[in-house]
């Protein structure tokens, strides 16, 4: 089981964080609001494609790519799984996320506000390697001696859920422009293991009555689900139906919670612009369909040790070995409950700073609110996302270029845990109203993507309002 698991989390990884830098801060589309509320716009309603306004698809690996896996070089794959594993740490991680825009709209309200709206399902796995757990489980503790495995190495936390939002951008001023967003969660699915405890350590005693003693401590695993348990009891449930009750539990059929994001944006001065953002300050209560797995204790134990006393014929062998289980069951227990629980959904925090040149010298019409200042903007973008062991950043440098009134792209370089040359490109263009756009990061490894440690796409389409 372990390596299956192993090698699921290696797999995963064949297709960066989920700040989207490539949408942040692009005033001609509605999707800069759901990364800050509080971007300066320049267009006055939108109504999105259901279903294709926004399609976003990316995942990562900080440690083993598919080409350490399945690469033809005459070894065997167990050793290349194995030799994967032992290059890994207990810091490495591996993220899959995918969002995809059910319903979006948005009209301008007046002159300094913009209302915007929408539904939208999100899939997000984040989890760390689980060295120990793994190494002890695919190669045993032979190699190991007099060395602890810990099992707090164990965490990570994926969900399921439908989001509905409500949001405003104001217009202060000429300068300030703040923003907010409502949010309402629909949870489908959640699994989550954080914060556990344990040590197993085999020590040699050649002086003691066995040459090993073996010693787990202060064991303690929490395994939380919901969604999970009904999918689960039904054994003979297909695959449409599984996916029939999954979709069920969208429309608040399943655990709800709330959010809110924050953002702002400033013109500093003439060509100066700051920016920034929280998202996802939310909580999602886990109350239906809930079953939690829970191992621990704490136990010692130099083996067995047989005796040989003389037996008749009607005298049976002592039975070490269920004495033994019924001792280790004792200390080590394992514990299936059905108690409700919390999950916070993770932050994502963003700051930025642009700096515009190349006055633009579009065509002017008297009805037009658009307002293009400048043709290109340099800036600088600092993002993070909370994790269960601290926040994980990016930082990007990016070229916005405005072709045209109807074109426009942004070309970005960032660096991250996931790789040194991650370089993205996002282009948009408009006909008429209708507006396409895509957006994908680390483009130098899609020739190659056995190779890739992360990989992201992002597409929409929408028709945008500018009057």
């Amino acid at each position: 089981m372990w390596r299956l698991i192993a090698f699921l989390f290696i797999f995963s990884n064949a297709v960066l964080a989920q700040n989207k830098p490539l949408l942040f801060n692009v005033d001609d589309l509605p999707q800069t609001l759901m990364s800050n509320p509080g971007a300066q716009i320049n267009f006055t309603g939108h109504i999105g494609i259901p279903f294709f306004s926004q399609i976003h698809v990316s995942a990562g690996s900080t440690g083993a790519d598919l080409y350490d896996v399945f690469a033809d070089d005459g070894t065997n794959i167990n050793t290349r799984i194995r030799e994967a594993m032992r290059n890994m740490d207990s810091r490495d991680y591996f993220n899959v996320n995918q969002q995809w825009e059910v319903f979006s709209l948005g009209w301008k309200l007046d002159s300094r506000n913009y209302l915007s709206t929408g539904i939208y399902q999100e899939l997000d796995v984040f989890a760390y390697f689980p060295k120990d757990p793994a190494i002890l489980a695919n190669e045993g503790n032979n190699n190991y001696l007099d060395e602890p495995f810990y099992f707090d190495d164990v965490s990570f936390a994926g969900e399921i859920l439908t989001v509905y939002h409500l949001g405003i951008n104001h217009k202060f001023d000429k300068r300030l422009t703040v923003g907010a967003r409502a949010k309402l969660y629909s949870g489908i699915f959640n699994a989550e293991s954080t914060g556990n405890t344990g040590r197993f350590t085999t020590y040699t005693t050649p002086n003691g009555r066995n040459v090993y003693r073996h010693e787990v401590v202060d064991l303690d695993v929490l395994i939380n689900t919901s969604g999970f348990a009904p999918l689960k009891e039904e054994e003979e449930m297909t695959v449409e139906q599984a996916t029939a009750e999954l979709l069920s539990r969208s429309f608040f059929g399943g655990n709800v919670g709330f959010g809110l994001d924050l953002g702002l944006s400033y013109i500093l001065d003439e060509q100066f612009i700051l920016s920034g953002s929280v998202q996802d300050l939310g909580v999602v209560f886990q109350r239906q369909d809930v079953e939690n797995y829970r191992y621990f204790g704490a136990y010692e134990t130099s083996g067995l040790e047989p005796l040989f006393p003389d037996l008749n014929e009607n005298d049976e062998a002592i039975p070490y070995w269920d004495i033994f289980e019924d001792e280790v069951d004792r200390n080590l227990r394992d514990q299936t409950t059905n108690e409700s629980y919390t999950t916070w959904r993770p932050v994502k925090a963003n700051f930025a700073m642009e700096y515009g040149f190349g006055p633009a010298f579009l065509p002017c019409h008297y009805l037009s609110t658009k307002k293009v200042r400048y043709m290109n903007l340099l800036g600088m973008q600092l993002g993070g996302v909370k994790r269960p062991k601290g926040f994980v950043y990016t930082f990007t440098a990016y070229w916005d270029r405005k072709i045209n009134e109807n074109q426009r792209f942004k070309i970005a370089y960032s660096l991250d845990d996931y790789s040194l040359t991650n370089i993205g490109l996002m282009y948009t263009r408009t006909f008429n109203k209708f507006n396409v756009y895509l957006a994908a990061n680390n483009l130098l490894a899609f020739p190659n993507l056995a190779k890739a440690h992360s990989a992201s796409i992002q597409l929409g389409m929408q028709l945008i309002f500018n009057k």
